[in-house]
């Protein structure tokens, strides 16, 4: 589940406490609203995420489950390890 695309970025956006679609989709940035459908979806069905319907001002708002939360700490240590390794062109510091 971890390797789909988009997946790590709506869980990281989501580590801040409840969004609705259009805020997560402007939080990841890049992703049209069908994967981003989709994705919502898988991480729904997989228990990660839970929509909530009619909650603030938006229609839906989905949060991360207890399960999901702990994520947090797989996304601090791929950003460490990125932010060592990796140059501003995406591939491996010489």
């Amino acid at each position: 589940m971890l390797q789909e695309k988009w997946v790590l970025h709506i869980v990281h956006a989501l580590l801040n406490g409840p969004k609705g679609f259009n805020a997560i989709g402007r939080e990841v940035g890049g992703c049209n609203p069908t994967t981003l459908t989709q994705r919502l979806g898988r991480l729904e069905h997989l228990g990660v995420i839970v929509k909530d319907h009619g909650a603030g001002q938006c229609r839906a708002c989905y949060r991360l489950t207890e399960a999901g939360a702990q994520l947090e700490d797989v996304i601090t240590a791929i950003r460490r390890w990125a932010d060592t390794h990796l140059a501003g062109n995406g591939r491996l510091r010489s």
